[in-house]
Order: structure tokens, then C-alpha cells, then sequence
């Protein structure tokens, strides 16, 4: 047969090519209405060991890797849904059947696992009467219930489901041990044998309850190849001689591709019919195999891939696609991908020319699919960088069809150029990026068909952006108007550290959740209300007038905020109700309303003498009158024992716990404790809690003196601090401000010192509680409980309520000799345990969960939950300010997760929340009633 070699370009070309650095995410400031040719990285998603393998459902990803897990990802989040330690060697092949409700892994182990995707769980372990060392590939025949498996030991052997005649002892015991191989064990150079791993291994804890079946021997091809069988698949059609028929086509280390019929009448048993081979020397093994019609694409050792027509049995091209092994093919969309051991991706086109290429993993790619979700293409590759790569490969559509985005797709490109803008309102430096950002957001709002104004305030700060969407015209009389408070500044993002692991202005998906500077506070839930908005506005169903306020000053104390309300108040016009989404959740698995904010007070005390700087050796005596010393002293009347504040009076208007209340915080504690045991005993997780959320505090936060700060023997002329004071509901921030004045005046005086104090108030926020029995709380709450369902996915065992994980021993009740820790945010975000494998089937379908991998008393609970109801420690200026200015209460939806890191390095927002906050506010856009 002649050999017809055509690599797609010039040598010359290929080098070039290859060695072009390559850019693998597009750019963020680009149009969003302009795609890429070049696939785009939608999500990386993470583990802790290389990734061998990869099958695609409509709905899912599933990833075997070296530890023996089958991880589960879901495809339109790209959430980690389970992780399933099901092999005691590398997962090596995946297959689904066609109606993807089984699917088959095989491993290095010598076995093939049969699981029921719908539950995963374990249906059956088929193990080989011989010693078939690493099992590299199996297919499935649905037609006829056959599975095929191709060996380490050059066999290729098949099981048909239908025939359980030989029955091995209970899975649960340990693996069967193998005495010497002559194949396996024989001595190397020297004489010396490889040791062997001990054989005695535990079966993995989720393929214990399936059927143990050994391989008929009859059903084993002996030498299939003379070499590994490293790679099968089954074509349905495009062989001539076997059409209408499955033909099973193997690849393996001897270079050659095998056509195989099956026989039918023999259990799916394997008939050699033909061998493609090229003629060339040995070495060059077969590692990968795909089929598009009757084109069969094999990747070889040495970068080649082959391009055959099984029609006529040619070999069509040969293309160098890359410089050294392709360990990974696929077809898809009239497209050919094909992957490396230096982690690069090749697509070629149709005519078998080279359409792109990007550098996709640090580590070589093992494994890559092509599939659909909801009718958009997607390629995921795995690598041995112990990651999945998740990338938009929208163009790759067969024939001139497009694809219009879907509103989540527009959702995250819209957020990803937002984020793009370094919208720090605290650094002078950015100020252009503050008005370009605001100037890009107020366009998504005018592509909607929102009426919006730029709202200019004193002092050159940050423009406000104001914007309406107006409600269905028929419900005109009945609408209701809804202002939604949002900010679009954010922190400083500090990457000088390294903590960062993105570009904190590019943003990112990783492990299903988008990072970037601002994604959680507030860029993301922004554009969720905006989006919701425009799919209502779209659908005719927006019942109510939404008005958007978006500051850019929040992260500075909302400076001009207040005097540009007021003088804009002709233009926002009557509010009925007030919504905030701009906090978050107490911990990482229960969605939660917020009701209550601490107000605070920022004040400066500073403390001067008329005299300069002085020596400690040459002027300090005890008739000297130190600032430093004087304010020492002045601080520390402010507080007594356990930080309790000492101003007269101080304490009078906060009301006591109300029985009401108390039971809002025996929820909490019981979810926490739930996930958490570790956090203690119920009472003092909520004494900890309340001190947060319901009591007042003080913090010092830093010192200043004046001279230089390398001298230790400067007596400073000068000293000052900076303070804060959190308040709760009914106390007015401006009147603990002046008794705050008071309070240091007065204890300053009987210091009886010549110097001279200075306390300024510096910012100040009103404290707020909202009324939990509004309507707007009420429809929150059922707009939570139908997009969240049931969340908190624990089990019951003898009466008690327990995890998929072991239970914890509780602590001991009673108060503890020590001071307890308090539970802290970042305790509560650290300490949220996921479980290690959940259910597969939306909320709310017909239960065919995991109930089958936990034992028969423990039962999923899977009522809908309604969210928690907290406070909030911390504090934000405008949410009290604008009830009282449009007499219309407030509501806090916190769209984020405790371990979102606003504020610090790695700010994220999980995809899932994002879409769930979109639908919740589409709800509460919708549904709220009228006051």
C-alpha cells in the first residue's frame, strides 16, 4: 500500500509553529460581541493527582486519575459533584454506554468497574482469569450488552452482561493475589526482578457493594497485538463489509489498527477481518485512536497522526502534528484535536490544516474529550498537571451555523470585562479606570434598554450611575419599584506578596469558581440583577420598576454619596422597597438572609504639646508631660475587663435578646455545628455570634507619632490613634460620636496635663435591622428555598443527623476552664466540610441519589430548607441612609460564600452561586407584591 504523507505545512513552518509562545486566555478588555477563533479557557478545574482519562455525558464530566478515583464534575458549573475512590490503580479508560446511564473504567488494577451513573453506584468488578496487567481501554456495545477491555498483556477479552456464570467470593475481601508471571515478573538486566507492590489491597470503599465476575477464558483473544492494546473504540457504520453492524477497532503497541466484527450469536465474541498497517518499521505504536464518519484518526509515538478512510482501506495523510508523542485524539464539530507530552493542543480542520494551537497544561495531556452541553460544543482535556482544562470551542460547528450565547454565557463575559477595570477608588492612580468601568457599566445597562444617568459628585469623586428598567406597561397601576444598591470600587489587589493566583483584573475560572478583584464585592451580584432584569425584560414578565443606584465610593466610606441622593431624589423618584446583595454567606454550604448591620464610627484622638520633638536622654523626666504617654493612659480608660465600654450610658438603648430572636440563633448553631462540631458546644458558637452581630465593640487600630520612625530615644511632640466603634440597632452613630468626644474630654482633663487633644470624627454609619416579616423577606426567602431546595445534604442514622463523612465526637457540654475561640469567618469558611459525594440528579427530580453508597439507616433528607437568617458584624453607610430618605425598608441578599475572600488575596465567586443569585433576584423582580 502506498503511503501518502502530507503534514498540512512546510517544515520550515513546523518548527516556527511550534515554537511560538502561545496565548491561551483571550483578552478581557476586548468586545464581548467578538469571539475568538482560538479556544478560550472557560475553567481549570483542580486536583491532586494526574488526569489518565475522560468521558462526557449531556450533563457531566467524568475524570479518572492515578489515585484510582473517578471524579464527577457537573458541565454547567463545574462544580466538583463527586469523588469516587473506585480503583486501586491508575483509572486508565472511561466509557459511557449510549444511553449514559453505565459507565465503565478500567484500570491499573486488572479490573473493569461498572457503575450506575444516575447513583454511581458500583454494579459490577469483571476481572480476567489471567494476569492482564494494566487494562489501557474498554468499550461498550449497547446493542449487545458487551463489554470489551484491551490488556497490558496483548489480549483483548469481552463480557456480556447477560451471562453471570462465574461469580467470584464477596468484593469486599482483599484482591486476589498473582503468583509469577513469566511476562510480567522475568528479570531485567543483571538478573535482578522489579519488586512487586504487596497484593494484599483493600478494596476501595465505593466498589464494595457490586458483583465480583471473572472473564470466561473462552472469551479472551490471545495476542491480539503483538504489543499493548492501548486504545479501542466501536463504529457503528463506514465499514463496508460489516455495515449496519458495530465494528470494534483497536490500536495497540505493535504499530497496526484492527478492524474487528462481533459476533452476535457468541456472546459479542471478536472476529479478525482486517489490519490497517502502513508498512513502515516497528516502534511506532498506536496510543490514541478517534473516528469522524469513515475518517479514523490514529496518534502515533513521534507526533505523526494518521488520517485513514475505512471505505477504502488508504491512508488518506500522515500529519506531523507535533514534535513528540500524541497521547490523546478526538473529533468533533468537523474538527481534529490532538494533545502531547508537553501539554500543547493542535486542531486541524477538515482539509487536515492546522486551524490553531495553545500550550494548554504544564504537564503532558493524557486525555481529552469532545462533547455537547445543551447544544454548545465543549473540549476538556486532563493532564498530568493534575488538572482538567475546560475550553469554548464555540467555532467548532459543522457548517456555517452559529450559536447565539446563552444569557449565563453573555453573564460571564459581561462580569469578565467588568472585572478588567481596576476600579480602586482608594488610589488616585486609577481614577480613569474608576470612570471607564463605570462608563462600561452603565453601557450593559443602555444594551438592556435601561434608562441610565451619570450622576456626578463634589470633591472629583466617583460618578454614581443611575438606571431604570421599567415594568411590564400592562401592570402599570400595580408595579412596584424596587432600588437596588450596588458599588462598583473595589480594594487594592496587593500581588507583590504572590498569594495571588491569577490576575486579579483578568478574571479566571478555576474549580468552578471565577476569580478576580471585585467578582464577589460587588461586580458579580451587580451584573446578577442587571441580567435578571434584561431576561425579564426580554420575557415581558418584569413586573416592577427597578431602579439602580451603583456607586463607585463604597470601599472609601460612600464619600458623596449622601449629598448626591438627596439632590437627585426628583430623578430616582418613590421607592417601595430596598435591596442590597452585597455580602455574604455564614459559612460555605447554607444560603442566608442578612437582617442586621453594625453601624460604625471612625474617629481620630490625637494628642499634641507645644513643644518639639525632644531627646529621652537629654529632656525626658517625670515633670515632662509625654503625648504618647498621655494617650496611653487616655485609651485605657475607654474600656474595663472583657473590652466592655466604659461611656456613661453607653449601653442603655440596645434591646435584650427577645425569644424571637434567640430562636433564629439556635438555627444557625444547629446548621454550623451540623458541618462544624469543632466550633463547640451550642452556646458559645451563639454567645460568639451575638458579640459579633449584636453587641458593640471598640478596636485601636494604629498608632502615629511624630519624628522618625528609626529612632528609638525621639520623646514625640506628637501622638495619635485611630479608632473605630461598631453599634448596633438603636443606637444613633451621631450621638455615640459626641458621647464619645465627651467621654475622652472629660477623662483627658482629670489627666491635668499641658498638652492639648484633639478628637475628630472621621466617618460614620448608621446601624440597621430589617423587619424579617416584610413581604420582602418573605419573597427572598421562597425565592432562596426554589432555587437552593434542599442544600444541606445530611443524613440520619438512629434518630440522629449525621454527614456521608463519620461523625465527629461532639465536645463536652458545659463551659470550658479556657477562654473559647471565637467563631470567626474565617473559621467558619475553613471549617464548611463538603461531602464527598453528592447527588447526581437536580434537586427536586425523582430520588435516585446516593443512597446507595451509605447504609440503610442512613436516609437522605431532602425537604427544601429555608435559608438562615443573620447579622452582619460588619458595616455599610448606605443601607440606613436610604430607608430613612425613601421611608421604605430594606432587605440584604448575601449572594457569596464565606471563603469568597472579599478583601484579600484570591477574591472568588463560585459559578453556581452566581447563576442561583440571578434566578433569585428574577424571582424577587417578578413576584414581590406591593407594600
Amino acid at each position: 500500500m502506498s503511503r501518502v504523507a502530507d503534514t498540512g505545512f512546510s517544515s520550515s513552518e513546523t518548527d516556527d509553529a511550534l515554537l511560538t509562545p502561545i496565548i491561551t486566555v483571550p483578552n478581557p478588555q476586548a468586545s464581548t460581541a467578538t469571539t475568538s477563533t482560538l479556544p478560550a479557557l472557560s475553567q481549570r478545574l483542580r486536583h491532586t493527582s494526574s488526569i489518565l482519562s475522560i468521558a462526557l455525558s449531556d450533563d457531566y464530566i467524568y475524570a479518572g486519575t492515578q489515585a484510582g478515583e473517578i471524579l464527577v464534575y457537573s458541565l454547567a458549573t463545574f462544580e466538583k459533584k463527586a469523588v469516587v475512590e473506585g480503583h486501586n490503580g491508575s483509572v486508565l479508560a472511561l466509557c459511557l454506554s449510549q444511553d449514559k446511564t453505565q459507565l465503565f473504567s478500567s484500570a491499573g488494577d486488572r479490573v473493569v468497574n461498572v457503575w450506575d451513573t444516575r447513583t454511581l453506584r458500583h454494579l459490577l468488578c469483571l476481572c480476567s482469569a489471567f494476569d492482564v496487567g494494566d487494562v489501557f481501554c474498554v468499550a461498550y456495545s449497547s446493542a449487545l450488552k458487551t463489554v470489551y477491555l484491551g490488556a497490558q498483556n496483548t489480549t483483548i477479552q469481552w463480557f456480556n452482561q447477560g451471562e453471570h456464570e462465574h461469580v467470584l467470593p464477596d468484593i469486599t475481601l482483599s484482591a486476589t493475589p498473582r503468583g509469577a508471571d513469566r511476562f510480567f515478573d522475568s528479570t531485567g538486566p543483571g538478573g535482578f526482578r522489579t519488586p512487586r507492590q504487596s497484593e494484599v489491597l483493600t478494596v476501595p470503599r465505593h466498589a464494595r457493594d457490586g458483583q465480583r465476575v471473572e472473564i470466561d477464558k473462552e472469551n479472551v483473544r490471545q495476542f491480539a497485538h503483538y504489543g499493548y492494546v492501548y486504545c479501542m473504540l466501536l463504529a457503528k457504520d463506514g465499514v463496508p463489509e460489516n455495515a449496519g453492524n458495530e465494528t470494534l477497532i483497536t490500536g495497540g503497541g505493535d504499530g497496526m489498527i484492527k478492524l474487528w466484527k462481533l459476533d452476535e450469536e457468541e456472546s459479542g465474541a471478536i472476529v479478525d477481518f482486517y489490519t490497517l498497517e502502513d508498512g513502515r518499521e516497528e516502534g511506532h505504536a498506536i496510543l490514541s485512536i478517534a473516528l469522524d464518519g469513515t475518517f479514523l484518526y490514529a496518534g502515533r509515538t513521534g507526533g505523526e497522526v494518521d488520517v485513514w478512510d475505512l471505505e477504502t482501506r488508504q491512508l488518506m495523510r500522515n500529519i506531523k502534528a507535533h514534535r513528540d508523542d500524541v497521547l490523546t485524539i478526538c473529533v468533533g464539530g468537523g474538527y481534529m484535536f490532538s494533545g502531547d507530552i508537553y501539554g500543547n493542543v493542535r486542531r486541524f480542520d477538515r482539509q487536515h490544516q492546522l486551524k490553531d494551537k495553545l500550550q494548554a497544561h504544564e504537564g503532558r495531556i493524557l486525555a481529552s474529550a469532545f462533547g455537547l452541553h445543551k447544544q454548545r460544543p465543549v473540549y476538556i482535556t486532563g493532564s498530568s498537571d493534575s488538572s482538567l482544562a475546560v475550553w469554548d470551542v464555540s467555532d467548532s460547528l459543522r457548517g456555517s451555523t452559529t450559536i447565539s450565547k446563552t444569557s449565563n454565557e453573555q453573564l460571564i463575559d459581561a462580569l469578565s470585562r467588568f472585572v478588567s477595570y481596576r476600579t480602586v477608588s482608594s488610589d488616585p492612580r486609577f481614577k480613569v479606570d474608576c470612570r471607564r468601568g463605570a462608563s462600561y457599566l452603565r453601557s450593559v445597562f443602555k444594551n438592556f434598554g435601561a434608562t441610565t444617568e451619570m450622576l456626578t459628585t463634589e470633591d472629583s469623586c466617583n460618578p454614581i450611575i443611575l438606571a431604570r428598567f421599567r415594568g411590564n406597561p400592562a401592570t402599570a397601576a400595580k408595579r412596584k419599584k424596587i432600588l437596588f444598591y450596588g458599588h462598583y470600587d473595589v480594594v487594592a489587589a496587593n500581588t507583590e506578596s504572590g498569594k495571588w493566583i491569577v490576575d486579579p483584573f483578568t478574571m479566571q475560572g478555576i474549580d468552578g469558581y471565577l476569580y478576580g478583584r471585585g467578582t464577589s464585592d460587588n461586580k458579580g451580584p451587580i451584573m446578577a440583577a442587571i441580567f435578571a432584569c434584561a431576561e425579564l425584560t426580554r420575557e415581558q414578565a418584569l413586573g416592577s420598576d427597578i431602579t439602580f443606584l451603583i456607586e463607585g465610593e463604597e470601599e472609601c466610606g460612600s464619600r458623596g454619596f449622601e449629598k448626591t441622593v438627596r439632590a437627585s431624589k426628583d430623578k430616582i423618584g418613590d421607592i417601595d422597597w430596598i435591596l442590597l446583595a452585597n455580602s455574604y454567606w455564614l459559612d460555605d454550604r447554607t444560603p442566608c438572609l442578612t437582617y442586621g448591620l453594625r453601624g460604625v464610627i471612625h474617629a481620630t484622638v490625637m494628642i499634641e504639646s507645644s513643644h518639639p520633638d525632644l531627646h529621652s536622654g537629654v529632656d525626658g523626666s517625670s515633670q515632662l508631660d509625654e503625648p504618647l504617654k498621655d494617650l496611653v493612659l487616655l485609651l485605657a480608660t475607654l474600656t474595663g475587663k472583657g473590652g466592655e465600654i466604659r461611656i456613661p450610658g453607653f449601653y442603655d438603648p440596645i434591646p435584650e435578646v427577645t425569644p424571637q430572636e434567640s430562636e433564629l440563633y439556635a438555627e444557625i448553631t444547629s446548621a454550623l455545628l451540623q458541618r462544624n462540631p469543632d466550633l463547640g458546644n451550642p452556646e458559645t458558637v451563639a454567645a460568639s455570634l451575638m458579640r459579633r452581630w449584636r453587641e458593640a465593640s471598640l478596636t485601636i487600630h494604629r498608632f502615629q507619632t511624630s519624628g522618625p520612625d528609626n529612632n528609638a530615644t525621639i520623646i514625640p511632640r506628637m501622638a495619635k490613634v485611630s479608632l473605630s466603634m461598631r453599634v448596633v440597632p438603636n443606637q444613633e452613630a451621631s450621638t455615640v460620636g459626641k458621647s464619645l468626644i465627651s467621654f475622652l474630654e472629660k477623662e483627658f482633663h482629670k489627666l491635668d496635663s499641658s498638652n492639648r487633644l484633639t478628637v475628630t470624627i472621621d466617618h460614620q454609619a448608621e446601624p440597621w435591622l430589617g423587619d424579617l416579616t416584610n413581604q420582602l423577606f418573605k419573597t427572598l426567602e421562597e425565592a432562596i428555598m426554589e432555587a437552593w431546595g434542599s442544600w444541606d445534604h445530611t443524613h440520619r442514622r438512629n434518630g440522629s443527623v449525621t454527614t456521608f463523612r463519620e461523625s465527629l465526637p461532639s465536645p463536652p457540654n458545659g463551659s470550658s476552664t479556657t477562654k473559647p475561640s471565637p467563631a470567626t469567618s474565617s473559621m467558619l469558611a475553613s471549617g464548611s466540610v463538603p461531602s464527598d459525594l453528592e447527588p447526581l440528579t437536580p434537586v427536586g427530580e425523582a430520588s435516585r441519589r446516593l443512597e446507595a453508597l451509605a447504609p440503610p439507616d442512613r436516609k437522605a433528607v431532602k425537604e427544601r430548607k429555608k435559608p438562615l437568617y443573620i447579622r452582619e458584624g460588619g458595616s455599610i453607610p448606605a443601607i440606613r441612609f436610604l430607608e430613612k430618605e425613601f421611608d421604605a425598608p430594606a432587605a440584604h441578599f448575601p449572594c457569596g460564600q464565606a471563603s469568597d475572600s472579599a478583601h484579600l488575596d484570591n477574591e472568588r465567586l463560585r459559578l453556581v452561586n452566581l447563576y442561583k443569585s440571578k434566578d433569585i433576584l428574577k424571582k424577587v423582580f417578578r413576584d414581590l407584591p406591593q407594600k
